[in-house]
């Protein structure tokens, strides 16, 4: 017997569903974890692409906040 996503089955009422948290539970053993050296090198990649974006922003700021007062003052 196939049974689709959508299709609804009836029970006797006996039988009982599973836990959710033992689901879980079943779940989170799945999972595998990134090593400590991993992780260290994607904290020190997001940390050094964020300083840089910030710097290209404040730059890019400086910039046009140069242009507007140029203009203002014509």
């Amino acid at each position: 017997m196939v049974i689709s996503m959508g299709d609804s089955v009836k029970t006797d009422g006996k039988t009982k569903k599973p836990s959710f948290f033992k689901g879980l539970k079943k779940e989170f053993k799945k999972i595998t974890w990134p090593d400590k050296k991993t992780v260290t090198k994607q904290t020190a990649a997001v940390v050094v692409v964020s300083i840089a974006l910030g710097l290209l922003i404040a730059l890019l700021d400086f910039i046009i906040q140069y242009g507007v007062d140029r203009l203002v003052t014509f």
